[in-house]
């Protein structure tokens, strides 16, 4: 299975893009579909590049298969264990009227995606993501 690594950075944006689109090439999937997709990766990579590390340069590495009709992205960094599943949903009306920023990432991968699980394997966060595609989906790894 092919990866990306990239600097846990928010200039790697583009790359971590980049990557999703040419997994997805050829894949026959809603602009919706792929528009949620896109916007989950970009929220999850913000999310390793802005709290896993603090303090400290760490990297991010991105893996994308196909398993049927799913398409399926894991992300793994060796920064501080954070496991998404206890998060609350946030209170959107209490952000508004406050003005507090953040706490939208984790709540927009899981309403966007179809799925998630996540684990600590040794002293990497584990997280893997996946979105049931409407059209057909190759099998196997994806080559990047």
């Amino acid at each position: 299975m092919d990866e990306l690594r990239v600097a846990a950075d928010l200039r790697a944006m583009d790359k971590v893009r980049a990557f999703m689109k040419k997994a997805l090439q050829g894949v026959e999937m809603t602009e919706e579909d792929g528009f949620k997709i896109e916007l989950s990766l970009h929220e999850i990579c913000i999310n390793i590049a802005l709290y896993a590390y603090p303090g400290e340069k760490g990297e991010i590495i991105l893996r994308a298969w196909f398993d049927g009709d799913r398409a399926c992205f894991e992300f793994r960094d060796t920064g501080i264990a954070f496991d998404p599943r206890p998060v609350l949903p946030p209170d959107i009306r209490e952000k508004l009227r406050t003005g507090r920023r953040g706490g939208f990432g984790i709540y927009l991968f899981r309403t966007l995606m179809d799925g998630y699980e996540y684990r600590r394997e040794g002293e990497q966060n584990v997280l893997l993501v996946f979105k049931k595609l409407r059209g057909a989906a190759p099998s196997g790894s994806v080559s990047v």
